[in-house]
């Protein structure tokens, strides 16, 4: 089992494009990249905190390539927004992999270059070392699935799943 940790806007949209997956073992929502001990999802979402909104992707490799998390990792969001996916504005919403090692790191960047071939402009996803991962509340964790009819998971969670779940077909898990 592998573990990454992405950012790429609103936690949610990754949480529910991730699961979607075959081998996708765990999803868990949090924040990493900022400075205060045990944030709360109020003081993240002020920007004051640093953090960035992100999943802890596990995933069994035998089942999904690496390659497949991280190239649906740049299909589920636009790394060319800085600070920002869509109406979500904020350094919390920024594009950043966190990476705990030096594997990971050339893994990050080699996928970051493949994204650069299929987006137009340049790329602003951050790639740094994984500090501490905070998990986030309990109403935060698979929320697309407790919340399926709320109007975000609709207008916006949805349509990333199903990008996903089309671009990854050979991964996708049965619905």
């Amino acid at each position: 089992m592998r573990t990454y940790v992405l950012a790429g806007g609103c936690f949610w949209c990754l949480d529910a494009a991730y699961r979607a997956l075959d081998g996708v073992t765990e999803v868990v929502s949090g924040y990493t990249g900022g400075t205060t001990v045990f944030p709360s999802y109020e003081a993240v979402c002020t920007g004051a905190t640093g953090h960035a909104e992100a999943v802890a992707v596990t995933f069994d490799e035998t089942v999904v390539p690496a390659d497949v998390i991280l190239d649906a990792f740049f299909t589920m969001h636009d790394p060319r927004q800085l600070n920002r996916q869509g109406n979500d504005i904020g350094t919390q919403y920024r594009s950043a992999m966190f990476y705990d090692g030096p594997e990971q790191k050339v893994d990050f960047e080699a996928a970051r270059d493949r994204a650069e071939e299929i987006w137009e402009g340049p790329i602003v996803t951050e790639i740094s070392p994984l500090g501490e991962f905070y998990r986030a509340e309990e109403y935060h964790q698979d929320f697309f699935a407790k919340n399926p009819t709320q109007g975000y998971c609709m207008a916006v969670a949805a349509p990333k799943v199903v990008k996903v779940r089309k671009r990854f077909a050979q991964y996708a898990k049965s619905a």
